[in-house]
C-alpha cells in the first residue's frame, strides 16, 4: 500500500499501521545515526608547542637559582617572609575581594553556558493546552459557533550527525577553562597586590619613624647653633640654616602619613572592607618583611606551563579552532526527529475518551542550498579567529618571558643597589658626628654639618625605599613565575575560600 505523504501545516490525525511501519523504520535508522554519531567536522584541535628556551637569559645571582619550584611552596610563596599579618591580609582578601568574587561568579555563568550547549544533544519536550471557541462568517460560512479543547505533548531532537553540537560544547569546555584560569590570574594579581600594598604601608612606617628621629637630631642641633649664637660665639646664620633645614624635613611628615593612609585604605578595599577596616591591624609598626635567603625560580617551561594568562590564552584558542567545526557543520544537512501526541475534543467531557486521541512522528531534513557565500564566510571568519588567537597565544608567550626576565633583573639589581645605600648610609652618619664635633671645635664651618645631615636623611630614606623595593620585586617575580594560584592542601584557608567555586 502507498504511504501518504503528510505536509508540516496538515492537521494531526491518526496514521494506519500499515502506513507506520516504513516511518518506523526510517526513524530507527536515523535515530541509530544520530547515536552512532559520524566525525565532527572541521579542525581537531592540537595544542601549539611551547617555544620557550632551555634556559633564563638572565644571570641567576643574589639567592637566586634555577632549581625546581615546590608547587606546595609558589602557591603560598608569601608565608615564606614569615609576617603573620602578612599572610592573614591575604587570607581575607582571596576570602573576600570582589573582584575575585566577580570572577568566581563568571566561572559559573561560564558552566551554565556550558550546560546549555550540551543539552542541544537531547531532545527538547514541549507540553500543550489549549481552549478555543470560533464563529464562522454567515456570508462564507454556515454562521456556527465552534469549540474545540486540546492537550498534548510536541517532541523535537535534531540529531547532531555531522558534529557541529559536539563541537559547540568543545568550544565551551574551553570557554569555560579559559574563564576559570582568568580565575587564577585574578588570584595571581591579587595576592600579590595585597602583598605590595602592605609593602607599600610598612614603608611608609618607617620613613616616618626615619624622618621623626632625624628631626630630634636636627632639632638639638638647632638649640645647639641656637645657644652659641646667643652665648656669642657666633653669628645667627648658623642658626638660620639650622632652622631651614629642620623645618624642610617636618614638611615631608605630612606626605608620609598620606602615604601611609592611602595604602592603608587600598589595603582594606583589595580585602572586600570600608576604607580604616585594617588601620588596627597595622597600627603597631612593624619592619618591612626580609626576603628569603634563597629563590628557586626553575627553568622557562615551568613558569610557562604555570602562568594562567599563559594557559586561558592556549583554552581560548582551543575554543576558535572548535568554533570552527561548528561554522562548518553548516554546510551539512540537518536531520530532525519531530512528533506529538494528544487528545482533541470539541467538548470537555470527550477529551478523555480513546477516540480523542491524535498523534504524528517523523523525520525531517533541512538543507541550505544557497545563501550567497554566507557559511563559507561565516567559516574563513572563524579561521581567521583561530588565527589571531594563535598570535596572541604566541605575544602572551613572549610577554610573559619578558615579565619573567625583568623581575630577575630587578630584583638581583637592587640588592646591589641596597648595599651600596647601607655603606653610604653608615659613612653619612659617622661624618655627620665628625662635623659636628668639629664645628663645635671651630675648626669647620656649619655647612659642613648641615650637609651632612641632609645626607643622612637622604641615606636613610632612600635605604627604607630600597629595602622595599627588594622585597616588592621579590613580590613581582613570584606573580611573573605564576606563583599563588595552585591548588593548596585541604587544610589551606586559601584552599578553602576556593573550594566549591572552580572546577
Amino acid at each position: 500500500m502507498k504511504q501518504r505523504e503528510m505536509t508540516d501545516n496538515e492537521p494531526m490525525n491518526e496514521i494506519s499501521p500499515p502506513g507506520l511501519k516504513p516511518l518506523c523504520g526510517l526513524l530507527a535508522g536515523l535515530t541509530l545515526m544520530g547515536l552512532a554519531g559520524c566525525a565532527a567536522v572541521g579542525p581537531d584541535y592540537t595544542p601549539p608547542a611551547a617555544k620557550a628556551p632551555n634556559a633564563w637569559h638572565t644571570a641567576l645571582q643574589n639567592g637566586l637559582s634555577a632549581g625546581p619550584i615546590d608547587p606546595v611552596s609558589i602557591a603560598s610563596w608569601w608565608t615564606r617572609f614569615d609576617d603573620p599579618v602578612l599572610s592573614e591580609l591575604i587570607t581575607g582578601a582571596v576570602t573576600n575581594n570582589l573582584d575575585l568574587a566577580e570572577a568566581r561568579a563568571r566561572v559559573r555563568e561560564a558552566r551554565a553556558g556550558r550546560g546549555i550547549s550540551q543539552a542541544a544533544l537531547f531532545p527538547a519536550l514541549d507540553a500543550t493546552a489549549s481552549a478555543t471557541k470560533s464563529r464562522s462568517s454567515e456570508n462564507s460560512g454556515s454562521g456556527r459557533e465552534s469549540e474545540l479543547y486540546a492537550v498534548g505533548f510536541d517532541a523535537g531532537w535534531e540529531l547532531d550527525v555531522f558534529g557541529g553540537v559536539r563541537r559547540s560544547i568543545e568550544a565551551s569546555d574551553a570557554d569555560l577553562a579559559a574563564i576559570t584560569e582568568d580565575l587564577y590570574d585574578v588570584l595571581v594579581s591579587l595576592v600579590a597586590e595585597t602583598a605590595l600594598n602592605y609593602l607599600e604601608a610598612r614603608t611608609f612606617q618607617e620613613r616616618l619613624r626615619v624622618a621623626e628621629a632625624n628631626i630630634k637630631t636636627q632639632e638639638e642641633t638647632y638649640r645647639l647653633t641656637r645657644s652659641r649664637f646667643e652665648a656669642g660665639l657666633s653669628d645667627e646664620l648658623p642658626v638660620q640654616q639650622a632652622l631651614y633645614n629642620l623645618e624642610s624635613s617636618r614638611s615631608e611628615l605630612p606626605t608620609l602619613r598620606t602615604g601611609l593612609e592611602a595604602a592603608q585604605n587600598r589595603l582594606a578595599v583589595l580585602l572586600g572592607m570600608q576604607p580604616g577596616a585594617v588601620h588596627d591591624a597595622l597600627s603597631e609598626a612593624k619592619p618591612i618583611p626580609v626576603p628569603p635567603v634563597s629563590v628557586a625560580v626553575g627553568v622557562p617551561a615551568e613558569a610557562l606551563r604555570r602562568r594562567p594568562d599563559v594557559r586561558r590564552a592556549e583554552r581560548r584558542l582551543a575554543a576558535q579552532t572548535a568554533r570552527i567545526g561548528v561554522a562548518v557543520a553548516d554546510l551539512y544537512p540537518k536531520f530532525r526527529l519531530s512528533g506529538s501526541i494528544g487528545l482533541e475534543s470539541i467538548s470537555t467531557g470527550d477529551v478523555l475518551n480513546t477516540d480523542s486521541r491524535t498523534w504524528r512522528i517523523g523525520p525531517g531534513i533541512s538543507w541550505n542550498v544557497f545563501d550567497a557565500g554566507a557559511i563559507r564566510r561565516n567559516i574563513a571568519v572563524n579561521s581567521a579567529l583561530q588565527e589571531q588567537a594563535l598570535i596572541q597565544h604566541e605575544s602572551t608567550l613572549l610577554a610573559a618571558l619578558e615579565e619573567v626576565e625583568n623581575a630577575l633583573t630587578a630584583y638581583a639589581e637592587e640588592q646591589h643597589r641596597r648595599r651600596s645605600l647601607i655603606a653610604a648610609t653608615e659613612a653619612a652618619q659617622l661624618a655627620t658626628a665628625l662635623s659636628r664635633d668639629r664645628y663645635m671645635a671651630g675648626l669647620v664651618d656649619f655647612s659642613n654639618v648641615l650637609i651632612n645631615e641632609r645626607a643622612v636623611l637622604s641615606f636613610q630614606d632612600n635605604l627604607a625605599l630600597s629595602n622595599r623595593t627588594v622585597t616588592a620585586n621579590l613580590v613581582r617575580l613570584y606573580k611573573a613565575l605564576g606563583g599563588g594560584w595552585t591548588p593548596l592542601d585541604e587544610g589551606s584557608d586559601v584552599a578553602s575560600s576556593l573550594s566549591g567555586e572552580t572546577p
